[in-house]
């Protein structure tokens, strides 16, 4: 990443422990982990995650359309020139102005989200916060969940993932897509789990009070991982706060990490019963265990 887009991350330490109930669920796994002891010492990490619309992964590589797309074939990051602009952008696209045929009158545009990361050296602590946006008011398309919130990790092997984040796995044919047709899921391209082509998919529910541990490959599958411990989310006020647990080894679909590593990282809120494309998404950025990177997790 540049460092213009590295320094438009604002890097900073805000307050808010989590509760001990939350902490006790948490560390309460079989092998032991512990999440850190006060969140508020461990640094956050700021991104705006924007509504997206129809702009696929074949209209971002697409010269005629995206004027990005030669940046991106010379290896530029979609995060080097919009990371400033992403709440800009978000607005114009659901508005209707741009990339989105169907606009829902009232939903978000953009959503800022504190990030911050751990490890104790066998588990991976994940804990996202952001505020509620207001109520669009349109159709429930999720019943039973208000909000989900997912993250995705590739080890390198998913082509566009180190440019895009999990925006390799967002393509013009997938469901709810225009014309597309219903059945047909996520995918990467060349996505195999035999040949380590693939994202790790964490999800969490509101509604169900859930976690999901999956992965995205020639399809997504929601479940099936070994690696998620806990997944835990509360809103207190105005103010949603998720915690993942993930051990650093895990199963089939579960990528493995390990100390002085980067990953690409992204991450997604469905809010407002939101499903399918009409979320909040982030670009990609990096996850460092115990080494730089746009979200650095460090041991506790």
């Amino acid at each position: 990443m540049s460092k213009r887009a590295t320094a438009a991350m604002e890097l900073k330490r805000t307050a808010g422990a989590a509760g001990l109930g939350l902490l006790c669920m948490l560390a309460g796994n079989p092998a032991g982990a512990a999440a850190p002891a006060d969140w508020s010492k461990v640094p956050a990490t700021s991104v705006t995650l924007f509504y997206p619309g129809v702009a696929a992964m074949e209209w971002i590589t697409k010269g005629t359309e995206h004027g990005g797309a030669r940046a991106l074939r010379k290896g530029d990051a979609c995060a080097d020139c919009h990371s400033e602009e992403t709440a800009k952008m978000g607005q114009l696209i659901v508005s209707g102005q741009k990339l989105e045929p169907a606009p829902i009158a009232g939903k978000a545009g953009s959503i800022p989200v504190q990030v911050r990361a751990a490890h104790d050296g066998d588990t991976l602590y994940l804990r996202f916060s952001w505020k509620q946006p207001k109520p669009a008011g349109g159709a429930r398309m999720d019943d039973k969940n208000p909000v989900k919130i997912a993250f995705m990790l590739d080890a390198g092997k998913v082509e566009g993932a180190g440019q895009s984040g999990c925006w390799a796995s967002c393509h013009a044919d997938s469901r709810t897509m225009p014309g597309a047709a219903d059945t047909k899921k996520k995918y990467v391209k060349n996505g195999s789990l035999a040949s380590g082509v693939f994202y790790d998919l964490v999800q969490w529910r509101s509604g169900e009070k859930k976690g999901y541990d999956g992965y995205v490959a020639d399809a997504r599958v929601m479940e099936g991982g070994k690696a998620l411990v806990a997944a835990e989310g509360k809103l207190d006020g105005d103010t949603w706060t998720v915690t993942f647990a993930r051990k650093f080894a895990g199963g089939e679909g579960d990528v493995t990490l390990a100390p002085g590593q980067v990953y690409n990282f992204g991450f997604a809120i469905h809010d407002d019963h939101a499903a399918g494309r009409f979320h909040q998404v982030s670009l990609g950025y990096k996850l460092g265990i115990d080494t730089k990177a746009d979200v650095v997790a460090s041991k506790q």
